[in-house]
């Protein structure tokens, strides 16, 4: 079993349980499920904009303890000054040390940029939860899902207004989404080896109609990587480890995103 495949296991369990704790009917109600969601798909076709999504995450799999000092709050204050065009954070607790309450913290300073709710999804239970705690995107990655649930749960996201960012790392995962008027993410890194391919994303990319968003997603260490991506027509480029590996995330993204001119 890679370790992707661990991951969804887990995260079933994880949802099954939740929802004998908590009622779709109390996230309906909730206060951040009436606010509207910001539009990710406006801030990456903004000229102006610098199409970078800047990550917060604890921790991975692949490469353990990141930044365990950085709190939530810093960081996205942090982002924000740096001129990000939007917010990832990981709220899977288990594999990332994340929490739903980062998004929470994070909105209560965020109230201009979308915030992207990074998490393994495989249940529409946690769709609506996203749009409760205050995410405007949520992340559906073709790997896990079949064509059915993509089609399924990127209507329901749609339905209550949020984004999707739809992940593939092959043509085959591709092929499971209806490629019309999409935000496409394109991982770099193999989420069953964690080995990164820049050339193979842009090989991809070719792939997918121009009506389409497309983001390059992870492995980005360097500025001049994102000058020679954005001509192979990426709007976006989600960026984590490289500026939370940081002691200060928002300098290091600060610092990065001069550099794009």
């Amino acid at each position: 079993m890679n370790i992707l495949d661990k991951i969804i296991a887990y995260k079933k369990q994880e949802v099954a349980r939740l929802k004998t704790e908590v009622e779709i009917s109390t996230l309906v109600k909730s206060p951040g499920f009436k606010r509207t969601p910001i539009s990710l798909k406006k801030e990456l076709l903004d000229p102006k904009g610098s199409g970078i999504i800047a990550e917060f995450k604890r921790q991975s799999p692949s490469k353990g303890i990141i930044n365990d000092k950085a709190t939530v709050q810093e960081v996205t204050e942090g982002y924000l000054n740096a001129g990000v065009s939007a917010q990832s954070i990981l709220t899977d607790q288990e594999f990332f040390g994340g929490t739903v309450l980062d998004v929470i913290n994070a909105r209560e300073i965020n109230q201009t940029k979308p915030i992207l709710r990074k998490d393994f999804i495989v249940d529409g239970f946690q769709i609506v939860e996203a749009k409760a705690i205050g995410a405007d995107v949520i992340l559906l990655i073709a790997a896990c899902l079949s064509k059915t649930e993509l089609n399924q749960f990127g209507n329901l996201a749609e339905d209550l207004g949020l984004d999707v960012l739809y992940e593939v790392h092959n043509q085959e995962e591709l092929d499971k989404i209806e490629l019309d008027n999409k935000i496409i993410g394109i991982n770099n890194r193999n989420l069953k080896t964690f080995e990164v391919d820049l050339e193979h994303s842009i090989a991809l990319a070719q792939q997918i109609p121009d009506s389409c968003i497309k983001i390059s997603e992870s492995g980005i260490s360097d500025p001049r990587t994102i000058i020679g991506m954005r001509e192979y027509g990426f709007n976006g480029f989600l960026v984590g480890e490289n500026f939370m590996k940081s002691e200060s995330p928002g300098f290091a993204c600060e610092e990065f995103i001069k550099q794009l001119g």
